[in-house]
This record gives C-alpha cells, sequence and structure tokens, in this order.
C-alpha cells in the first residue's frame, strides 16, 4: 500500500503500460486493460493506492478530462459538422431522451422488488430516483470515444457524428439532471410543484456560461499561438490555458468539459494550422492511462452487495435507449447508413460526467442520494469494460479505422 502521491502515480502509470499491452495482445483497446489495471491497484482489490489517496488525485482527473474535452472541440470542424448537421441533432436529442425514459420506467418498476425498503412509496422515493438516475443515463464519455477513435486513426461520417454527439450530449445531460432534481426536490419533501425556473433556468444559465467562460480562453489562446515560435512552448500554452480554464470553472462551479470543449472549437475553427492540436496528441496515452486507471480504482466491490441487481436493469435499460434512439434519430434525419446502422454501439460509454452528477444527487437528494451514486458508479465501471470493445466494433464495421474494409455501398 502507498500513500505517497508521486509513487501512486509513477504505480498507476507503469501499471497501466502492462495492462494496455496485454489488452492490445488480446485485441481489445488499450483503455481496457487501463480500467482492469485500475480494478487491480483499488481498495476493493489489491488495496496497494489506499482510498483516500484515490480521492487527493481527483485533481489528476479533471485536468485529464479538461485536456481530453479540448482535443473533442478541436475535432469539430464548422466544415465537416454542417454535412451532418441535421443527423448530429436528432441522434443527440433522440437518444437522450429514450435512456432517459427506458432507464426510468425499468428503476421505478423494479426498484421496489430489487431494495424493497420499507415505508417509502413511487412518488416520494421511488419515482424521483428512478426520474434522476434516468437523467444522468442521459450522458456519455466522451475519453472513450476520442480514445478509441485516435487509437484506430478513425475517420469518416461515423466518426465525426460521434466526437460532435458527445460534444453536445454533455449539455444535454447537464440540463436533463436539473430538471430531473427540480421535479425530484419537492416530490420528495411533499412541498409540491418544481420552480420552472430551477428546472430550465439553471442549467441553460450554466451550459451559456461555461460556453461564453471557454469561447473567452480560446480567443485568448488563439492569440496567443501566434506570437508563440516553437513546439515545445506551444505545448506549454496550450496545457496552461487547459489547466486555467479547469480551475476557474471548479471555482464557479460550471461544467468544466464544456468551456474546454468550447477552447478547442473557437481554436481549430480560428486557426489554420493543427499544431495546437498536435502538439497536444503527444501526450494523449498518458492522459488517457491515467483517466482510465483512475476511474477504475473507484470501484467498491461492496456497492455491488447492495445495487447489484438494480446496476444490471441500469446498464440494460441504458443500452436500449441509447441504441434504439440513435437508430431511430438517424432514420428520422436520414443519416448515412453507418450511422444508423453503428452509432448505437458507441454511445455506451460512461465516466467523469455521469460521476459528477452523481455526486451532486448525493448532496441535492440525501434521501437515496447514497444510493444513486453508488448505483451509478458501478454502472460507470461495467460500461467502461463493456464499451471499448463496442466503440472498436462500430468503427471497424463502418469501415473507417485506418487499414479497415470500407463497407459495400447498396445498390
Amino acid at each position: 500500500m502507498t500513500t505517497d502521491l508521486a509513487l501512486a502515480i509513477g504505480v498507476m502509470i507503469i501499471a497501466g503500460y502492462f495492462g494496455g499491452q496485454v489488452a492490445k495482445k488480446l485485441k481489445l483497446p488499450r483503455i481496457t486493460g487501463y480500467i482492469v489495471v485500475g480494478l487491480l491497484l483499488s481498495p476493493s482489490v489489491l488495496n496497494l493506492v489506499p482510498r483516500a489517496t484515490v480521492e487527493s488525485l481527483n485533481i489528476i482527473t479533471s485536468v485529464a478530462l479538461g485536456i481530453i474535452a479540448y482535443a473533442i472541440g478541436g475535432s469539430l470542424r464548422l466544415q465537416s459538422i454542417r454535412k451532418l448537421g441535421r443527423s448530429i441533432a436528432w441522434i443527440t436529442i433522440v437518444q437522450a431522451l429514450a435512456a432517459w425514459l427506458i432507464v426510468t420506467l425499468g428503476v421505478v418498476f423494479l426498484a421496489p422488488r430489487i431494495l424493497g425498503i420499507p415505508q417509502v412509496t413511487v412518488t416520494q422515493f421511488y419515482f424521483p430516483m428512478a426520474f434522476v438516475i434516468g437523467a444522468i443515463a442521459c450522458a456519455t464519455d466522451p475519453a472513450t470515444i476520442l480514445a478509441v477513435t485516435r487509437e484506430y486513426r478513425a475517420k469518416g461520417p461515423l466518426t465525426t457524428t460521434l466526437l460532435a454527439l458527445v460534444a453536445i450530449d454533455d449539455a444535454v445531460a447537464v440540463i436533463a439532471f436539473a430538471i430531473a432534481v427540480g421535479v425530484a426536490q419537492p416530490l420528495v419533501s411533499g412541498a409540491g410543484g418544481a420552480s420552472l425556473y430551477q428546472m430550465l433556468g439553471v442549467p441553460f444559465l450554466e451550459v451559456i456560461e461555461s460556453i461564453g467562460i471557454g469561447t473567452a480562453f480560446g480567443f485568448a489562446l488563439v492569440y496567443i499561438t501566434k506570437l508563440v515560435k516553437t513546439r515545445a512552448l506551444l505545448l506549454l500554452v496550450v496545457l496552461g490555458m487547459i489547466t486555467l480554464c479547469t480551475g476557474v470553472t471548479n471555482l464557479l462551479g460550471v461544467s468544466l468539459i464544456m468551456a474546454n470543449m468550447a477552447i478547442g472549437f473557437v481554436v481549430t475553427n480560428r486557426v489554420d494550422e493543427d499544431e495546437p492540436f498536435i502538439v497536444v496528441e503527444g501526450v494523449d496515452e498518458l492522459v488517457f492511462a491515467i483517466f482510465f486507471v483512475l476511474a477504475g480504482m473507484h470501484f467498491d466491490f461492496d456497492i455491488m452487495k447492495v445495487v447489484g441487481v438494480m446496476v444490471l436493469v441500469i446498464f440494460a435499460t441504458r443500452f436500449a435507449g441509447k441504441y434504439y434512439g440513435a437508430r431511430v434519430g438517424a432514420k428520422i434525419s436520414h443519416a448515412p447508413d453507418t450511422v444508423k446502422k453503428y452509432a448505437g454501439f458507441a454511445l455506451l460509454p460512461q465516466a467523469g460526467v455521469a460521476m459528477g452528477l452523481a455526486l451532486l444527487a448525493r448532496n441535492a437528494l440525501p434521501v437515496f442520494g447514497d444510493i444513486v451514486l453508488n448505483a451509478t458508479l458501478a454502472a460507470v465501471i461495467i460500461n467502461q469494460l463493456v464499451s471499448p470493445p463496442l466503440v472498436k466494433y462500430g468503427i471497424f464495421k463502418a469501415g473507417e479505422a485506418a487499414g479497415s474494409v470500407k463497407p459495400v455501398p447498396k445498390a
């Protein structure tokens, strides 16, 4: 067991490297290996890194998530998005609402049978809890999709759609969560109806504030890049700006993901060269290794003893909502065939945003907040183990991975 932060980070990086290599030998994405290594290092298994040390490393998770969000934003060139804008909008909305609805129905129907908590009612406990869990299920983790598409150098309509979709999906999840909490709080307390401003105004303001902060940092970075003459200094400036933006958003309590995506979006559409993103690719693998090893280290097997069956319900209903919602959205918008067939497979990843919303739920709704947090955390780990191979399957079947065979279009 180690409590020294530097030693813990070193163990995570080296163990993550070997885990990634084993995963690659098994023809799995490297991040699957990183997550498994995190599980093994966690307090629940080998306990090589104690829980207090894991919690103290959360700042690394925030910065890593900021770097990942910046890269996602950098993939959103307007000229590419315009071609797929209709399908991106429809798929984003339909799959998010489908996941929210189906997860809510599944949990509200089965939770009373699974948990069996005495002296609680559906309207004051099970429905508001299910509604919040369903809102959290809307979120899709951008880090997994970016890591897998980068590893296999994927390009094409499906990849562009996925990267744009996850960029918007987190905004949808934040809004859905705020609405769910606004509905749940008065139901739990028996105080009556929810404030329309609390349900809609607050989340929209948070999204606008996040985008505004990121846009300001983005234009500042565009200006500074004109003054920087070497690649090493450019990397220094880019990482510094991302970290600074992450700190400001944490201080103000707004979305670091939305803000850093806005930085990447501004830079990629205002700077002709790709250099501000190429320099970051040099540290990609380090960022992915630390982020996903840490995600695995948050797992607690004791959680599964309490909410194990409910976690499987959340996992299955969320997959159904994401998969069929994506197909319906793609069909409505007349998306390319590869998007219709395979987008649903790639929307299962769930990580930082979901865990962050679950933590907020624990504070806002203490009556069932611990159940929401534990169930979400366990579902996140399962999703992170299952989803990377599914993302890989989708981009290979679509013929968008480097070296893969493109599907023959229908006559």
